[in-house]
């Protein structure tokens, strides 16, 4: 027993880099993030018997990380967006003022995107986790997945070259 928790925690500990730049991305904040992989691994290291040895460890850890998240939501009250901050997009302290705007930009396209679409291309583009393993991490049909992210690709490009609409004005009488 004592060796099976060592392997798992060996295995869950090289997931960890991968989780906190995912959690970052996802909730834009640091302390948020970093209390998200710890409720991750709680929850992970818990759950351990539910992990079927030989599949992969790091989907299975996002799958739990987007339950929590999602739960975390539920209960929390809403709030005005934050904006991530430059770590989360491993951004080069020697970067020029041009990338750093030019992330800016990135962040504030992908915050304005739907939660569904918004995690999709952050799991694919920024995790790179396949289509499957998308589609398995977060529950949905892999069409689903397709199409979520070719919404979100599609708004992001609007966003940024200035196509997309900037909201949508309601008359009210």
């Amino acid at each position: 027993m004592r060796a099976d928790l060592d392997e798992f925690g060996a295995h869950a500990a090289s997931v960890i880099p991968r989780l906190r730049r995912y959690a970052r991305a996802l909730t834009g904040d640091t302390l948020l993030a970093d209390d998200l992989v710890q409720d991750t691994l709680e929850r992970a290291l818990i759950k351990r018997h539910l992990w079927r040895e030989g599949s992969d460890l790091r989907a299975w850890m996002f799958t739990i990380m987007h339950n929590v998240y999602v739960n975390q939501l539920r209960s929390r009250p809403a709030e005005a967006p934050v904006t991530l901050d430059a770590e989360a997009y491993n951004v080069a302290s020697r970067a020029s003022p041009v990338d750093m705007l030019e992330v800016g930009d990135i962040d504030a396209a992908i915050r304005r995107l739907p939660a569904e679409q918004r995690e999709v291309l952050l799991l694919v583009a920024l995790e790179q986790l396949s289509y499957a393993e998308t589609a398995q991490a977060l529950g949905i049909p892999l069409g689903t997945v397709m199409s979520r992210l070719y919404r979100a690709r599609e708004r992001v490009r609007g966003l940024l070259d200035g196509s997309a609409p900037q909201g949508i004005l309601k008359v009210v009488k």
